[in-house]
């Protein structure tokens, strides 16, 4: 295996989940230098991807597709934000958790559509419509959250997507 290659598998081992320009960015390497080397360890196994909403994650072995799905979503600040406030208060409502979190109410929606979509969370309807939500596995969520460990460029980044989130959703926020 390249260098360039070893560096690579080594980028993906040390931060499951990340994507493209992560690894182009931690590494220094020009993006087409990435493309070309990915390719090949896609080609022979030496790490996996999975797409998920607009992005393509790397993994090391041993990540399931449930897994890799999950650890994917908490990539997303937001997303980790959200599922870190579900645990500390169960059977929250959406309204809470946008105030909470920050973000504007329909952002939240956005995410927590993502969530019960890769069944990490679930809708409760009591009542006159009042909506509550739990988290589906907390366990195995909480063991997969421990894999993310987000660095500074990464949370300045998600920070810049929440932004773009609220100016371009804040219409829908009702």
């Amino acid at each position: 295996m390249t260098e360039t290659r070893r560096r690579i598998v080594d980028a993906v081992r040390e931060t499951p989940g990340i994507h493209f320009n992560a690894i182009v960015r931690s590494l220094d390497l020009a993006t087409g230098q990435v493309q070309y080397h990915v390719k090949k360890l896609l080609a022979e196994e030496s790490i996996q991807a999975t797409e998920l909403y607009g992005r393509t994650h790397y993994f090391p072995e041993g990540f399931d597709d449930a897994e890799q799905r999950t650890v994917a979503l908490l990539r997303r600040e937001t997303t980790r934000e959200i599922v870190a406030y579900l645990f500390d208060h169960e059977g929250a409502r959406p309204g809470d958790i946008a105030d909470a979190v920050g973000v504007a109410r329909s952002t939240v929606e956005w995410h927590l559509d993502r969530l019960i979509e890769q069944d990490l969370l679930y809708k409760r309807r009591e009542g006159s419509n009042r909506v509550t939500l739990e988290l589906r596995h907390p366990e195995a969520t909480a063991a997969l959250l421990s894999e993310v460990d987000p660095g500074l460029l990464d949370t300045m980044l998600s920070g810049y997507e929440r932004l773009l989130d609220d100016v371009f959703y804040e219409d829908r926020d009702e």
